[in-house]
């Protein structure tokens, strides 16, 4: 069974990291059920292990986190949902990369519950929108921006850390860093591509495709 906790209000992020360490030990050990975590934050960046310190440039405007996940530099903030997935990986095949896909089918399958077409691109991490609605760009190609991150540790094979999707969250916020070191591509959000979508909206379509994805039986969200 896969415990489902909603978190109300924000969270913050020490508070956070101590939660999913504890959990991913209880699953290790097996005294403890597999989570799924929502929470929001409020305005943060966090530095993954391959962050580059350049790609922060404004470091004085919100809290920096040395994050022991992968990946770069990300923000979290009021208007994100941050799912923190604790899955025990060793009982779902042991392999990382199958692991890491799955994850992005489930953001993409979540967004094409609100005909959002996400992607993946090769060099790219996270999940990624074509927007017609933009001008071309330089290369004569449309405009793509990013709508959702994924970074993740793993520790005796359970995983924490898990994947942010934008639904609402102040754009302008993410211009303190680069985010994920990539400067030619823009960000977007579910409302800023014009969708009335809440985060509760956002939270029912993530259980239920994550539920097609992953194959596993939930218990109640608290």
């Amino acid at each position: 069974m896969v415990e489902w906790i909603i978190s109300e209000g924000l969270t913050g992020y020490d508070e956070a990291v101590a939660f999913m360490e504890a959990r991913a030990a209880a699953i290790a050990e097996g005294t403890a059920e597999e989570a799924i975590w929502l929470v929001e934050h409020p305005p943060l960046y966090t530095a993954g292990t391959s962050a580059r310190i350049e790609d922060l440039t404004d470091p004085d405007r919100f809290p920096v986190y040395e994050s022991k996940r992968g990946g770069q530099y990300t923000y979290h903030g009021p208007g994100q949902r941050v799912a923190y997935v604790m899955l025990n990986v060793a009982k779902r095949g042991r392999d990382v990369r199958c692991f890491v896909r799955q994850l992005e089918q489930w953001v993409i399958a979540t967004l094409d519950e609100f005909n959002v077409k996400g992607e993946i691109r090769d060099g790219r991490v996270g999940v990624w929108v074509v927007r017609g609605d933009k001008p071309l760009g330089v290369t004569g190609q449309p405009q793509e921006d990013k709508i959702a991150a994924i970074g993740i540790r793993l520790r005796k094979w359970v995983s924490f850390h898990g994947i942010s999707i934008n639904v609402e969250p102040d754009l302008e916020h993410f211009t303190g860093i680069v985010p994920c070191g990539i400067t030619e591509h823009g960000v977007t959000s579910l409302v800023d591509l014009g969708l009335p979508v809440t985060m509760a909206d956002v939270d029912v379509a993530l259980k239920r495709r994550f539920e097609e994805v992953f194959g596993s039986q939930s218990a109640p969200a608290n």
